[in-house]
């Protein structure tokens, strides 16, 4: 196994529990679609997304490959490794860490995307590509500090990329794919500027965090960050047990998230809070149901609950309301728990006698007895 990165250990954070739900809920289901984390400088938002790579476990990739190709998994193989295969070539499986890219808001579309070599796919008949950050963080997560003052249309990209999984780049007829699923994690501070609501939209999740004001809280953050800049080492020793605790309770969550079965009751649920709240678009129903089943695998049960869906919609929903700034948008969970209530009461007996069909999902919808 590779060694551990000395990094500051993610259970060691103090506070901030809504940020590190939101992470966690990615690293187990990494189609959610990633987490926009707001908020004032010096609030741990790098230090707990890079401390999420450290804890996650070791992955089985081919060593032949630059882009983290899963053995286990062909129907994702960049082209590079089909082609491999395809010759009959012997590939090596090899362990790697959870990588964790940085990608700088100077980045281009080429140092994003990768590049294919034109000239020679023309003069040699050969298809190269340069592989780019998509490559290097594939299975990974993908850092984007001060995200809203990336260009746009980057943006865009890395968006696309992570609710399609896979990176497709064309040139001159030319084209090459790899597999491209990632955790994506922008962090920025609203003081600096705000991304238009058609990005914002495309982030799955989004927290706000601010400073914590606790002076016994403040004092132990600052006690822990001294333990860890004095002897790094030493303090990970201190917690290695109880990241171990949460590694393996994350791989469990992964293991079970798709056979976390919902009922109809539970989408009509979803689907009226949302109307209610008078959100745009489809999008967001399908991330507090995708963010409800992880949460309910995190806590290793195998149907979602209330709690489960009013995690996701405060997840979710916050920065797609209409009402400005988050903290003018500001969700009462008592409200909407009296909100699932009423929407209970409107459901008739026996509607949810019949299973959902879940588009896009490949598992069958389990039933459940009604209350």
């Amino acid at each position: 196994m590779a060694k551990r990165p000395s990094v500051y250990p993610f259970t060691a954070i103090v506070g901030q529990e809504r940020m590190k739900l939101a992470l966690i809920l990615n690293a187990i289901d990494v189609r959610i679609g990633g987490v926009l984390v707001r908020g004032e400088r010096g609030t741990g938002k790098s230090t707990a997304a890079r401390s999420l790579a450290a804890l996650l476990p070791d992955m089985d990739v081919y060593a032949e490959s630059p882009f983290n190709d899963d053995p286990h998994r062909p129907d994702s193989w960049s082209d590079t490794i089909r082609e491999r295969m395809a010759r009959g070539d012997t590939l090596t499986i090899t362990r790697r860490r959870i990588p964790f890219v940085d990608l700088p808001v100077s980045a281009t579309e080429d140092r994003v995307v990768g590049t294919l070599d034109i000239e020679k796919a023309i003069q040699k008949g050969e298809r190269h590509f340069d592989p780019g950050v998509l490559a290097a963080a594939n299975r990974g997560i993908l850092y984007v500090d001060e995200v809203n003052l990336l260009d746009d249309h980057v943006v865009d990209l890395l968006l696309d990329s992570a609710a399609m999984g896979v990176n497709v780049v064309e040139r001159e007829g030319i084209s090459f794919s790899h597999p491209a699923r990632f955790i994506l994690v922008g962090t920025m501070n609203p003081e600096e500027g705000d991304l238009r609501p058609q990005l914002l939209d495309r982030f799955a999740l989004s927290v706000e965090v601010r400073g914590i004001h606790d002076p016994a809280e403040r004092m132990l953050i600052v006690e822990r960050h001294i333990g860890y800049e004095h002897n790094p080492e030493a303090f990970r020793a201190a917690w290695a047990d109880v990241e171990e605790e949460m590694a393996e309770r994350i791989t469990r969550a992964r293991a079970l998230v798709d056979d976390v079965g919902y009922t109809r009751r539970d989408l009509f649920t979803i689907a009226t809070l949302t109307s209610n709240l008078h959100i745009d678009g489809h999008r967001a129903d399908m991330v507090i149901l995708k963010a409800a089943r992880a949460h309910a695998a995190f806590h290793d049960r195998e149907d979602i609950n209330q709690t489960d869906i009013l995690t996701g919609l405060e997840l979710a929903v916050p920065h797609r309301l209409k009402r400005g700034p988050l903290a003018d948008a500001a969700m009462s969970m008592t409200e909407m728990e009296k909100k699932i209530d009423q929407i209970n009461s409107q459901w008739g007996e026996g509607e949810d006698a019949e299973p959902s069909e879940a588009a896009g999902e490949e598992q069958q919808v389990k039933k459940k007895v009604n209350p």
